[in-house]
Order: C-alpha cells, then sequence, then structure tokens
C-alpha cells in the first residue's frame, strides 16, 4: 500500500518543477488596489487669522477721569449704546465760559451795529468825517467776527462735552475694558483706546499667498484686469472652504472680498482677505485658521494611493500583479496630491493592480498571492 502511495504521489509531480507545489502554497500575500479613473479637484491651503468685518477701536477722544464702564464685557452691544462716561465737570464749566463770551460778543455786536446805523445818515449830510463812518464800518465787522468765533467756541466746547458720553458706534462684540473707573484717560501714558468693538458676522479672514499661488488664485477668482474693475464681492463664487485650529471645517462657504495692489517686494506675498458667513459667532478675532480653495478638475485622473508609490533616488514607480501573479515594476510621473491618492500622469492605466501593503517584500518577477482591499478590509501583510 505505501508503494501504490508513492506512485501516485509521483506520479502527479510529473511535469512540474521541482517546488512549485510548495512554492504556491507559500507565495507572499500582498494587499492590492485598482487603478481608478476618476475627476480630481484640485485645492491649495491658506494660513490666516480672522478679523472682525469692522474692529472698531473705542478711544477717549478727551482727557479726564472716568467715572463708569456701562456694559458687560464680551457681550455684544448694540448701535448708541452707552460704554464709558468721563467726567465732564471741566467740559461743563468751559462751555459755560464759551456762552458767556458768546453773549458779550453779541452785546459788542449789537452797539457796533447801532454805531454804525447812527453814523451813516450823518456821513451821508457831511455833519461827520469819512474817517468816522469808516472806523464805525470796521467796528461793526470786527465785531461780527468776534460773534462768529464765539459761536465757534460754543459749538466746540459743546463737541467736547459730548465726548464724555462715549457710544457704540456699531452693533458687535465688545472685549475687555483696559481701563477702570476712576482712571485718568485720554492721554498717553494712560489708556487712550479703552476697548475694541467688532462686527464679526459676516468673519473675515486674512493670509498671505506666494506669487506662484496668486496667479493661481487670480485666475479662479479675481478673473482678468478688466473684470475686476466692475466685479464686485456679491457675485464672486461662495466655494472657499474655512479649516479652523482644532481640524473641524466651518459649515458655511466664503468668498474672495479684497485683495492687496501689490506684492510685497520685501516678502515676495500678496494678501487677500475673504468673508464667510458666521451666524452663530463661533467665530472670533484672531483666531488661526486655513482657507482652501478649488481652483482646478482634473477630468478622468489615473489615481492610486499614495502608499503604492515608492521613490527612490528621484525616481517613482509603482508595484503591479499581472494575470499569472508575477510582480511587475513601473515607473510612474506623478501629478498633484489628492486626498489619499495621487494623480499618475504617465506610466499606469486604469485597471491594473497596484500592490499597497507588502511592498518592502516584493521583488520584479516574485510570485505573489493578491487579496483585493476592499475584499479584506484590515488584511494585513502575513510575512
Amino acid at each position: 500500500m505505501a508503494l501504490a502511495a508513492a506512485s501516485v504521489v509521483l506520479a502527479g509531480c510529473e511535469g512540474q518543477p521541482p517546488g512549485a507545489a510548495q512554492g504556491q502554497a507559500q507565495a507572499l500575500q500582498v494587499i492590492v488596489a485598482p487603478v481608478e479613473r476618476r475627476d480630481v479637484p484640485l485645492t491649495m491651503e491658506m494660513v490666516g487669522t480672522t478679523l472682525g468685518t469692522q474692529d472698531v477701536p473705542i478711544r477717549a477722544r478727551v482727557e479726564g477721569f472716568l467715572e463708569s464702564v456701562s456694559f458687560q464685557e464680551g457681550t455684544f452691544v448694540s448701535k448708541g449704546d452707552l460704554l464709558y462716561t468721563i467726567d465732564a465737570q471741566p467740559f461743563q464749566a468751559r462751555l459755560v465760559e464759551a456762552q458767556s463770551q458768546l453773549a458779550a460778543a453779541q452785546t459788542h455786536l449789537a452797539k457796533a451795529a447801532s454805531d454804525l446805523a447812527r453814523i451813516a445818515p450823518l456821513a451821508d449830510m457831511k455833519a461827520v468825517s469819512q474817517q468816522d463812518l469808516d472806523g464805525a464800518v470796521a467796528q461793526e465787522a470786527a465785531a461780527r467776527a468776534g460773534v462768529q468765533a464765539a459761536e465757534a467756541a460754543v459749538e466746540l466746547a459743546e463737541i467736547e462735552l459730548s465726548y464724555t458720553r462715549i457710544q457704540a458706534p456699531i452693533d458687535g462684540l465688545i472685549g475687555l475694558t483696559k481701563a477702570r473707573p476712576g482712571e485718568f484717560v485720554g492721554r498717553e501714558p494712560n489708556p487712550v483706546v479703552l476697548n475694541v468693538l467688532s462686527d464679526i458676522d459676516p468673519i473675515r479672514v486674512r493670509f498671505s499667498i506666494s506669487e506662484r499661488e496668486y496667479l493661481v488664485l487670480a485666475r479662479t477668482y479675481l478673473g482678468s484686469q478688466e473684470a475686476r474693475s466692475v466685479r464686485t464681492g456679491d457675485d464672486r463664487p461662495d466655494d472657499l472652504v474655512l479649516l479652523l485650529a482644532d481640524g473641524s471645517e466651518h459649515p458655511y462657504r466664503g468668498r474672495l472680498v479684497a485683495s492687496a495692489q501689490a506684492i510685497d517686494p520685501e516678502t515676495g506675498t500678496y494678501s487677500v482677505e475673504a468673508t464667510f458667513p458666521n451666524p452663530q459667532k463661533l467665530l472670533l478675532p484672531g483666531q488661526f485658521a486655513r482657507v482652501r480653495a478649488l481652483y482646478k478638475v482634473l477630468k478622468d485622473a489615473v489615481v492610486v494611493p499614495r502608499q503604492a508609490v515608492s521613490e527612490i533616488q528621484g525616481l517613482f514607480r509603482a508595484y503591479t500583479v499581472d494575470d499569472n501573479g508575477s510582480v511587475v515594476i513601473r515607473e510612474v510621473q506623478l501629478g498633484p496630491e489628492t486626498g489619499d491618492g495621487v494623480v499618475i500622469e504617465s506610466g499606469l492605466e486604469a485597471g491594473v493592480d497596484v500592490i499597497v501593503e507588502g511592498l518592502q517584500k516584493v521583488r520584479p518577477g516574485m510570485t505573489v498571492r493578491p487579496v483585493h482591499r476592499d475584499a479584506a478590509p484590515g488584511a494585513a501583510n502575513p510575512g
């Protein structure tokens, strides 16, 4: 019986290379993925910081002691709301003084006008000299100018008095106050800028780009010089994506609204501003942000997973598996990256399987056992 079994085994192995059956059983398992063709969106990312649509510094426009702070720091205020009051007594006194000087000037004008009215008929009758008439005319003109100067002084005093009540110039978010009641404000080194009020819906993002990025962005978003001269921010596309510091994506798309008039020759960068809706008031001025812009779509591009491509001495290559399970090396030219894939400009065609796991142990011509990544998610290289 033993001899019969041995003869059967020998007959079964007849015509096969020595060790072929054992080699197939021990073929290295590799994970492969198909080369795909699909449309690939190309994007660029710019780093910037957020700004309010308006960031208005709240200034003390007159000197004095701060009497009150009439808002809750870090809250939203409305245009016209009282923010600060400064001691108004010195300015009220100046106003009273200016009003008294105006009254005196008006009295002087009344006397000068009366003298002129009395002297003018006498001059017509040659009862007084021409010199007396000229003097009366000059006195009346000087008194009239004195009244105008006194009126201007009263107006200035009223304006300065109004500056002691600082009101919100816009609707917005107000920050931490830089002065407290009792402090002298309005003159260095004392606080002059007391706070900052920001309109944060929409929010702006300012970022700088290189000259190359400017050319790409200009062709896509800014248009030609002729188009730019008549195009407004309202008709530019809302397809900018805002990425926040925690990696999350702002749910609202934005658009470019402003740009510099020239590239900075010292840094070689170009400053651009984009605006994004911020209805939940989540974004605040001064935050770190990245702006992603779609500038082109490659139609029907050849794409492979990024891990399928290796580099040796500046040359890129991918390993494919033919119908017989043999490894074939392909020299490839890379295009732009997209997500977890990379565009192949030449060297591969759609429908071919490329090795994505096990690259370190394969060699050209080697027989492997391919397992498709989709069919065996999580499959690892057993070798």
